[in-house]
């Protein structure tokens, strides 16, 4: 196994949907933190995804479009742009993938029922296993955390530990 950690979509601007989702994005950035320390302890790629809506704002540039400053990135971390629910989907990312040897990738971020889950689909379709790491979703509606979480492959960080 050679595994990708995909940290997707934890920008600033999404903190500002409401409380839940706000509180919800706090909760799965304290998980995605532990998961990024141990993909860099082990020396694995960590994938940055943001997403781009030019309708929205949220932009190269906008305060909105960057990370959320608590998620402990590093320089060489990679940054994709994606315009897609599916962060596979046109932004070279497979492709990428490919070039590091990659064969799984770990998926956290937001929002659980949309990008998360259409990259996890999107996975699957372009030959990568993917899973998802428990507590690591945010959403404005814990119910569908729950839901992606039920219908994915789905590790802990205590079995992520042993894993890597």
């Amino acid at each position: 196994m050679r595994p990708a950690l995909f940290v997707i979509d934890l920008q600033k601007e999404f903190f500002s949907i409401n409380q839940v989702c706000s509180d919800s994005l706090k909760s799965a950035i304290e998980y995605v933190n532990v998961a990024i320390t141990l993909f860099r302890k082990n020396s694995f790629p960590i994938i940055v995804i943001q997403h781009k809506d030019e309708d929205e704002g949220l932009v190269p540039g906008n305060p909105g479009f960057e990370v959320h400053d608590s998620i402990k990135l590093e320089q060489q971390d990679l940054r994709i742009i994606k315009t897609y629910g599916n962060a596979l989907a046109k932004a070279g990312l497979a492709e990428k993938l490919r070039e590091l040897g990659v064969d799984t990738v770990f998926i956290t971020g937001f929002c659980a029922e949309e990008c998360v889950l259409s990259t996890y689909v999107g996975a699957k379709d372009y030959d990568f296993t993917p899973v998802i790491i428990r507590g690591t979703l945010a959403s404005d509606n814990p119910r569908r955390i729950r839901f992606v979480e039920e219908i994915s492959n789905l590790v802990s960080i205590g079995a992520l530990k042993k894993l890597l």
